[in-house]
């Protein structure tokens, strides 16, 4: 009895991460995907292929935070960037990667209060505890380099998301 859970567990684990990975529509996949959609963003298997098809990304961006102080004092704090991490750090934080990405979306604005209350936690202590934080989008264009002389534009800024923090948050 034992051995045939596992077995069923394996695989519908094999066959919910197959159908939800491949880049085929076809209404009996997309059934299926919508039946073990909650497992899939639960167990955090989900895969997206919009990194290449149907239209690669066209911007290159990360977000920062601006943490005010009690004191009035400011300081950034930077969410991790792949790019300037060590392999292993990226191995460990690629999950994080994506979740920075998908946070910048308006689609995903009802996630901007938990990750400004987290940074607050993250730096903030009894004597100076963070009063506003800001979440703070930078991005460049992704354009092919037709003459090799041409500068790229520098990077947009926009404040994505200011919070005032409660003293509940901290806690």
């Amino acid at each position: 009895m034992r051995r045939t859970a596992i077995n069923v567990f394996l695989v519908f684990h094999l066959l919910a991460i197959t159908c939800w990975s491949i880049p085929i529509n076809s209404p009996l996949i997309t059934a299926f995907r919508t039946a073990v959609r909650p497992y899939v963003l639960w167990s955090g298997l989900f895969q997206s292929w919009d990194a290449f098809a149907p239209e690669p990304k066209h911007i290159n961006s990360y977000l920062e935070a601006i943490v005010i102080h009690k004191d009035g004092s400011i300081q950034t704090w930077k969410f991790p960037r792949m790019e300037q991490l060590s392999l292993a750090e990226r191995y460990q934080k690629e999950r994080y990667r994506k979740y920075v990405e998908n946070l910048q979306g308006e689609s995903n604005a009802p996630l901007w209060p938990d990750a400004a209350r987290h940074v607050a936690r993250l730096n903030s202590d009894a004597s100076n505890p963070a009063q506003i934080i800001m979440l703070v989008r930078h991005w460049t264009e992704i354009v092919p380099r037709a003459d090799a002389s041409a500068h790229p534009e520098p990077p947009h800024v926009q404040i994505l998301y200011e919070y005032k923090v409660t003293p509940e948050d901290l806690k």
